[in-house]
């Protein structure tokens, strides 16, 4: 027996001594039975914390999720807090999705953080996402926990974590804590309370009943008034199997929207998601039930939210057919309605949105007097941006949002809200229909002004082996005569370099942008898991209020798509 094999059976067994849940021990045993060396060495690899937290599939060894894993990082934040002065005297709230793990690994948190002597709050039941940065917030947590995968497949869960200004997580926080759970004991080593959110009281232990977080709902209804006309605007819901239907149902009827449905199939919580294994609203035919639900009610509105109702997708009649707002979209509507709320005299707006987002909502915002900032994808970015420049006195916050249906729309809560940001857009909504209008011609009306920006990705797959920083290395290093197509590249904006002279959002990171002498936007960065690159495009053009919307956007598309497939052509050589 080689000794690679030998340490890869020896640290399995390890971990199966120190696992407290049978069914893990027995399938990491099975794999150790039959020397499945691959399968153990890929499961031993532990999961990487940081981003905010934990994710992956659900399973047996530290590279799953599982209540081992969840017990060590649950007793290394312990541990985390203890080092923080002040920190011990403060709660700290932890709230889980509808995951069928979810609830167990919650409770088990909750046990490990209790037997360290430190208060704990948390949700008696499954809640979204939102809501727990919410009371995070407003308790002045010093760790916000959320037990959730978000829009991940079925088969996976996470461990999101805000740190004591209720934003996730970022450096040194997530590395400090990442120490911390690497110095702890093996778990059935780990000390822990019994908990069962549903059981006896327990010292230490406060739970928050989701329905009756009305805060939460009185700081949306302040920050996004409701109208009086068009309450009978026809909506359709659906949470996509998740936890958004009562919160998403309730701001809706706080603001007089008498006319909402839901999609039945998809308004319980049920992560073993039956409709969609891949519950991400972005992906293809994801949205393809709510779409016909939505034509079957003649909605107006169409509001989708991914399994914790922290992102928020839309559809909107054009042409007389419900169709989908990219992200992009969304994000300008909403802006464009946020920032009209502004009171004359009042502090400068902040708006802030993802340097791969659209450049739409940085020109309109610039155009509106506002401060707009870019940052690296991720409201951890977006939101530490947020307080810093409040902190200076720049302004004060407004917006945020990010490509892929991420929107914060209020301050009360520092992170991506899908339900905030499904009430602002209804009430964008119905007050665009008190005057014959919808959203896709408030859509067109932005784009006559700003331009007409669409957007495409792609993903480009690589060798296994293939060199990735030299890809970017020669495409950096061509900026001075590279053309593709009829376009030639006036700028290249290398984020792994120059930090230095960049503000904390805008860190060193393996990301290229693009700039050509249309205005177009291109970037390139590499995949995080596997060996593909992943690209993005913006194109503008300009358009009339003659202008055809449909075909324009159609136009748009299809050249941003083009000009992907160029530059794929370009990196693959």
């Amino acid at each position: 027996m080689t000794r690679e094999k030998l340490l890869i059976l020896a640290e399995a067994r390890a971990w199966i001594d120190g696992d407290p849940d049978p069914e893990t021990r027995a399938e990491l045993d099975a794999l150790v039975e039959t020397e499945a060396l691959a399968a153990l060495d890929e499961r031993l690899r532990p999961l990487s914390f940081g981003t905010a937290g934990l994710r992956g599939a659900v399973g047996a060894g530290p590279g799953r999720m599982n209540l081992a894993v969840v017990i060590r990082t649950a007793c290394g934040i312990a541990s985390y807090v203890a080092s923080q002065p002040g920190a011990a005297s403060l709660p700290i709230v932890i709230g889980f999705d509808a995951r069928p793990t979810s609830r167990v690994f919650a409770e088990a948190s909750a046990g490990v953080l209790l037997a360290a002597g430190l208060r704990v709050v948390a949700f008696s039941r499954a809640v979204a996402t939102p809501l727990c940065a919410f009371l995070g917030r407003e308790l002045g947590a010093s760790i916000t926990i959320v037990v959730t995968a978000s829009h991940n497949p079925r088969a996976d869960n996470g461990y999101k974590v805000y740190g004591a200004n209720a934003v996730q997580i970022v450096s040194p926080v997530d590395t400090e804590i990442a120490r911390h759970i690497a110095q702890a004991p093996p778990a059935r080593q780990v000390a822990h309370s019994a908990v069962d959110f549903s059981g006896p009281p327990v010292a230490g232990l406060a739970l928050q009943d989701p329905t009756q977080l009305n805060g939460y709902f009185e700081a949306i209804s302040t920050a996004i008034p409701a109208a009086t006309a068009q309450r009978d605007l026809p909506i359709v819901h659906s949470a996509l199997h998740g936890v958004g239907s009562a919160p998403m149902l309730r701001t809706l009827a706080d603001a007089g929207f008498a006319h909402v449905d839901v999609v039945a199939a998809q308004a319980e919580p049920d992560g073993t998601f039956p409709t969609t294994p891949f519950p991400n609203p972005e992906e293809p035919g994801t949205l393809d039930l709510a779409l016909a639900e939505g034509e079957r009610r003649s909605a107006a509105l169409l509001l989708v939210n991914d399994p914790d109702a922290d992102r928020l997708a839309a559809a909107a009649r054009l042409d007389g057919a419900l169709r989908v707002l990219d992200g992009n979209q969304v994000g300008a509507l909403l802006a464009d309605h946020l920032l009209s709320l502004r009171s004359a005299g009042s502090p400068t707006p902040l708006v802030l949105s993802s340097v791969v987002s659209s450049p739409l909502v940085h020109i309109m915002a610039q155009a509106r007097g506002a401060h707009s900032e870019r940052t690296h994808t991720g409201f951890k970015w977006l939101w530490s941006a947020a307080l810093e420049l409040e902190r200076r006195g720049t302004g004060q916050f407004c917006f945020a949002y990010e490509e892929a249906l991420g929107y914060s729309v209020f301050p009360a809560v520092r992170d991506k809200d899908g339900i905030a940001a499904g009430r602002a857009l209804a009430e964008l909504a119905a007050q665009l229909a008190a005057r014959g209008a919808t959203l896709f011609e408030r859509l067109h009306e932005l784009y006559v002004a700003h331009g007409l920006w669409a957007s495409a990705a792609h993903n480009l797959a690589l060798a296994a082996d293939a060199p990735v920083k030299g890809r970017l290395d020669a495409l950096a290093a061509t900026q001075s005569d590279l053309r593709l197509g009829a376009r030639r590249v006036v700028g290249v904006n290398d984020y792994r370099a120059g930090e230095a002279t960049r503000e904390a959002w805008l860190a060193a990171a393996p990301l290229l942008e693009l700039v050509l002498d249309d205005e177009s936007r291109l970037f390139v960065r590499p995949s995080g898991t596997e060996p593909k690159l992943k690209l993005y495009a913006h194109v503008r053009r300009d358009i009339t209020p003659k202008s055809d919307l449909s075909a324009s956007l159609v136009d748009a598309r299809r050249a941003a798509a083009e000009l992907l497939q160029e530059l794929a052509t370009l990196l693959r050589r």
